[in-house]
């Protein structure tokens, strides 16, 4: 299944729980950084099931964010991709992208 037929399915499921028609995209941005932290702890403790379980539910409150605002998130991909595909830059020590 592709990522839009997935996204899509998401969306159907936040508008059959009146959460696309009711809540905000700050509400779905705080859902995302509760998200994030359970993340930090399953990397924290090589869960690969918990991280797996994260980064889906990351996923699903982006699209709800997304939603909530009127964006589509393949479409703010899309951007982020045409902002990032030229740039330069290196590799630090700790594994981060720095861009020049």
């Amino acid at each position: 299944m592709s990522f839009a037929n997935v996204e899509m399915k998401v969306i159907q499921w936040g508008e059959a729980r009146q959460i696309v028609q009711n809540s905000t995209p700050y509400a779905q941005a705080k859902k995302t950084q509760e998200e994030l932290y359970e993340l930090f702890e399953a990397i924290e403790d090589n869960d690969r099931v918990a991280m797996a379980d994260a980064y889906g539910d990351i996923l699903v409150t982006l699209i709800m964010g997304c939603a909530t605002a009127d964006l589509d998130l393949v479409e703010c991909l899309e951007g982020a991709y045409n902002e990032i595909k030229d740039r330069k830059g290196h590799l630090s020590k700790e594994g981060l992208f720095i861009k020049e």
